[in-house]
Formats: C-alpha cells, sequence, structure tokens
C-alpha cells in the first residue's frame, strides 16, 4: 500500500507516494527522474548508488524509502551551483579519475561525505572510504588523487 513519505531532496522539499519499502535509489531514478545515482550490484558491495543522507553517505540500494521521512538527501545532481562543479566533482574530472563513469556519481558522494564530516581526512582515511567502491576501469589512484586535490581546494575556499 503506498504511503506519502516526505523528504528533502537537493535543497527541495519533496513528498512522493510510494511503497513504504521501496529502495531509495528506485525512488531517486524512477519517481524523481534524477539518474546520477546508478543502481549496480544491488547488494550493497559496489557503492554505486551512494547518497548523502543526513551529512553521512549511505548506500540507497538496499535501503526502504521509509527510513529517510524527514531526512536530508543529497545526490550528485545536487552538488554543483549552476555550472560550477563542487571541488570534489572537479577535481575527480581534472585527476583524470573518470573513465566509463559508471561508478564516479557514488565515489563522488563518498567523497563529499568524508569530507564534509572530516576535513583533514588522511590518506588511509580517504583509501578507506574508497575500499566502499568497486571501480573497473580507472584503477584507485587517480580517485585517491582526485580524492587529496579536492581536499585542498575546500581547505583554500575556507
Amino acid at each position: 500500500m503506498a504511503e506519502q513519505i516526505s523528504f528533502t531532496i537537493n535543497g527541495a522539499s519533496t513528498t512522493v507516494e510510494v511503497d513504504p519499502e521501496m529502495l531509495v535509489v528506485d525512488v531517486i531514478r524512477e519517481v524523481l527522474n534524477l539518474t546520477g545515482t546508478k543502481r549496480g550490484c544491488d547488494n550493497s558491495t559496489c557503492g554505486t548508488c551512494t547518497i548523502v543522507v543526513n551529512g553521512k553517505a549511505v548506500k540507497s540500494c538496499n535501503l526502504p524509502v521509509k527510513k529517510i521521512t524527514g531526512a536530508v538527501v543529497l545526490t550528485v545532481e545536487g552538488l554543483a551551483k549552476g555550472m560550477e562543479l563542487h571541488p570534489v566533482q572537479k577535481s575527480i574530472s581534472e585527476s583524470g579519475a573518470v573513465q566509463c563513469g559508471f561508478c564516479t556519481p557514488g565515489i563522488v558522494m563518498e567523497l563529499y561525505g568524508l569530507l564534509e564530516e572530516n576535513p583533514n581526512a588522511n590518506q588511509t582515511e580517504v583509501e578507506n572510504a574508497l575500499n566502499k567502491h568497486l571501480c573497473r576501469c580507472t584503477g584507485y589512484e587517480p580517485i585517491r588523487d582526485g580524492a587529496l586535490m579536492a581536499q585542498k581546494l575546500i581547505q583554500d575556499r575556507k
């Protein structure tokens, strides 16, 4: 039975009428038509579905929408300000960490969540965050380099 579920996504208050057990990834992609969040493994292994909920990076492929009632949700579409990319997006692009791009939105959201929570994350903490993601194309060195570049850009903005 469908229920109304309200939350904020990318700065906009939203109410959807869906089965409360529907997965957040499906609500984001199929109901809200935000396709940056990807559906990958469906078992919380690959990280392509990562979004930020109440400031924490979470995988949306195993999260029922009822669990985000009243939450503040951020997807990759909500990071850029107009045409200005967020430092994480910009750095991942400039470091050569984008090949096919399928895993990129989830990695960007993971790194955004990490750097919001811990702007001084060290290389080990960055690598531990990236351990939650599978990338078949780039290898992880350019991604790590992009994360460290983003950290510097964020710190320079403050």
